[in-house]
């Protein structure tokens, strides 16, 4: 191997991708975009905001992200499911009886709600930037942030079963090609299974009559992506005051479960990849590109944006943490969003490809989780540690998949909603801080005090 090489590939992963030339990186650029795509074009289409639109600034919001990053992070910003609910409550899209309804003229305001729940991430950096990060962190040990991790993958799960389930043979097939590449593929193929099992499912599937390409063959080669009528903008020239402010209060606290998952994406980022995010380039950085591009987003019509645990199962899979891949994403996202048959093909992608692929990734992210719990060495001998990561796990997943499907409150004629995630994490948060028996001190400069793993560069992650 020569010294270039040698200088690329670290002891654990590829921290420069430089070094494995254009072509590769093109490749590397596209298996992170193929990631996201499936459910960051699903947010759109379950809330009727626009495709392109959707593209355009997850890329734009990445690009954002990683400039107020310094670069270092390697992130990408897709849709966020957790503002679903908001979105359903100002623009539903079927009426009192059930009946498909057009919400083309209420989108926009609930895109201005989520707009202003972007300035609490605002907010929240501005305060760590100003207290500092220990009286934030310290709520957020490895027994809290562990299991969070964990159940974010797990609640994801779901999703890829029900996908999955729409065609077997095909799902299998997605995920045979990943675990095959990525156990015995030898080079570029090991680092590409993402795309090799979307690319040769979907191949096996239009192969056997099972995709329908009539919308390829209707849509155009090109379209701007931004639709005036369909930013906030739109809603504030609109000038329905009473509309803005139920969009604000409704959407608004939303924004507090978010965040909560927010920093158990950084962490999990972290945890992957082994370096300190939280710390380096800061969790108020991470914050203020995440706040800043969920509200450029949704000005202009598209979904809020959040870190894409696709993207982190990539990069556990592949072993290639350089950031730069997922800006050579972020551009391919820019690039296609001009392109409406583009997004035609990707959208006619079989259902249960993107579900093969997504089980694979979906379980990366909670075996990261455990990793995180393990070399960290929570002490699962105290019953506090016990309680809190029993309640995050059965909480998290078991209100997600119940009927209701979150936990609903009234306050007067508002009604608040937090996903089984929110309420996890924030039942773990609350009980370790209350709870007698603490035995974490955060100290960024001690990275076990960090809640991520840093086992792999020879660090103490002891705590002690």
């Amino acid at each position: 191997m020569s010294e270039k090489k040698k200088t690329a590939l670290g002891e654990n992963g590829i921290y420069d991708a430089g070094s494995l030339g254009a072509p590769k990186l093109t490749l590397l650029g596209l298996q992170h975009m193929f990631a996201m795509f499936g459910a960051t074009i699903l947010v759109p289409m379950l809330t009727g905001l626009d495709v392109s639109t959707t593209l355009l600034f997850a890329g734009l919001g990445t690009l954002l992200f990683h400039l107020l990053t310094k670069g270092k992070v390697p992130a990408f910003l897709g849709s966020s499911f957790a503002f679903l609910g908001g979105y359903a409550a100002i623009a539903p899209m079927t009426d009192a009886a059930g009946a498909a309804a057009d919400n083309s003229k209420l989108l926009p305001y609930a895109c201005f709600g989520v707009a202003c729940a972007g300035l609490v991430y605002l907010l929240l950096s501005l305060l760590i930037r100003i207290f500092g990060i220990g009286k934030v962190m310290r709520f957020f040990p490895p027994i809290v942030t562990g299991p969070i991790i964990i159940a974010i993958g797990l609640t994801l799960s779901q999703s890829a079963i029900d996908n999955c389930s729409a065609d077997w043979l095909i799902a299998i097939a997605a995920i045979a090609l990943v675990i095959v590449c990525n156990i015995w593929g030898k080079g570029m193929v090991k680092i590409v299974p993402i795309i090799i099992g979307v690319v040769g499912s979907y191949v096996l599937a239009a192969v056997l009559n099972r995709v329908d390409f009539t919308a390829v063959k209707e849509a155009a080669w090109f379209g701007l992506p931004i639709h005036w009528e369909e930013t906030a903008f739109w809603a504030l020239s609109d000038g329905n005051i009473s509309l803005l402010v139920t969009s604000v209060i409704t959407i608004m606290p939303i924004a507090l479960a978010t965040i909560v998952e927010h920093i158990g994406d950084i962490s999990a980022i972290s945890s992957t990849v082994g370096k300190n995010y939280i710390k380096e380039p800061g969790l108020h950085r991470t914050l203020l590109g995440d706040g800043l591009a969920t509200i450029l987003a949704s000005l202009f019509g598209a979904p809020a944006n959040t870190t894409y645990g696709e993207n982190t199962g990539v990069l556990a899979l592949t072993k290639v943490y350089d950031p730069l891949v997922i800006r050579i994403a972020a551009l391919f996202a820019i690039l296609f969003s001009f392109s409406p048959k583009f997004a035609a093909v990707i959208g006619c992608m079989p259902t249960a490809t993107c579900g093969g692929v997504s089980l694979v990734l979906y379980g990366m992210i909670s075996a990261v989780g455990v990793r995180n719990v393990v070399e960290t060495q929570v002490d699962f001998a105290k019953s506090r540690n016990v309680i809190i990561a029993a309640l995050i796990l059965v909480l998290s997943i078991g209100i997600n998949y119940s009927a209701a499907g979150a936990v609903a409150f009234r306050i007067g004629e508002l009604s608040i909603r937090f996903s089984g995630l929110a309420v996890g994490a924030l039942t773990g948060i609350i009980l370790n801080a209350v709870l007698p028996g603490k035995d974490y001190v955060f100290d960024d400069e001690k990275p076990g005090h960090t809640g991520v793993d840093f086992a792999v560069r020879g660090g103490n992650n002891s705590g002690k």
